[in-house]
């Protein structure tokens, strides 16, 4: 891809939020403002946003059946069961990069965020298995993960968030993880925020260099 393909070419964004807060959610303005930095390196940018923190759908049998038979062998009803998963699935084929809002609650992710895993782990889609493993297919992407704690060390014994996204953003086949964490707020206060845009500052400087 030459210079002027990547300055005039739009860079596609899906944000997924999973605060069950809005306006005082750390995560939700922190992902404002890592969109705001790609914004600023003058290259356009495509948000597609989708908050999750209203709940979606889980896993259930007629989900599972469907999910477990051949896609061409579906009926109408297993179709319709799987329609939201793929949705979700096609946001992330049709986005390059991926923001996601994860706040530490009882030290692992909120449910809310655990079902929308739930519904783009796809093996055949999202990933295949091999004689070698599983294989992630969701490979050319970059992902910006922020994490928010109000008492707990992010990355820590009792962190169970950060490394569990980590992993299943590689098996699925996005390895371009950049993780933003703002933890210990409580103890930290502002210094916490400070040091979280910082890192963002840092980790949006490669797309700066590209788009200039």
């Amino acid at each position: 891809m030459n210079s002027h393909t990547l300055k005039t070419s739009p860079l596609k964004v899906l944000r997924i939020d999973s605060s069950g807060r809005k306006q005082n959610s750390v995560t939700r303005q922190l992902a404002d403002e890592l969109i705001a930095q790609l914004r600023g390196h003058g290259r356009a940018i495509q948000v597609t946003t989708r908050d999750v923190a209203p709940g979606l759908p889980l896993m259930d049998e007629a989900w599972i059946n469907a999910n477990f038979t051949d896609p061409e062998k579906r009926s109408p009803a297993q179709r319709a069961a799987l329609a939201g998963s793929d949705a979700l699935v096609q946001e992330l084929f049709d986005n390059d990069v991926l923001v996601l809002g994860a706040p530490l609650y009882n030290f692992g992710i909120p449910a809310a965020l655990k079902a929308w895993i739930d519904q783009i782990a796809r093996a055949r889609l999202t990933f295949r298995y091999s004689e070698n493993g599983p294989v992630g297919l969701l490979t050319g992407k970059q992902a910006f993960v922020i994490i928010a704690s109000g008492g707990t060390a992010l990355g820590g014994e009792y962190d169970f968030a950060s490394a569990y996204l980590r992993h299943i953003l590689a098996f699925v086949g996005i390895t371009d993880v950049h993780t933003i964490h703002v933890d210990r707020q409580m103890q930290q206060g502002a210094a916490a925020r400070d040091a979280a845009i910082s890192q963002i500052l840092q980790a949006t400087k490669p797309l700066a260099d590209l788009a200039a």
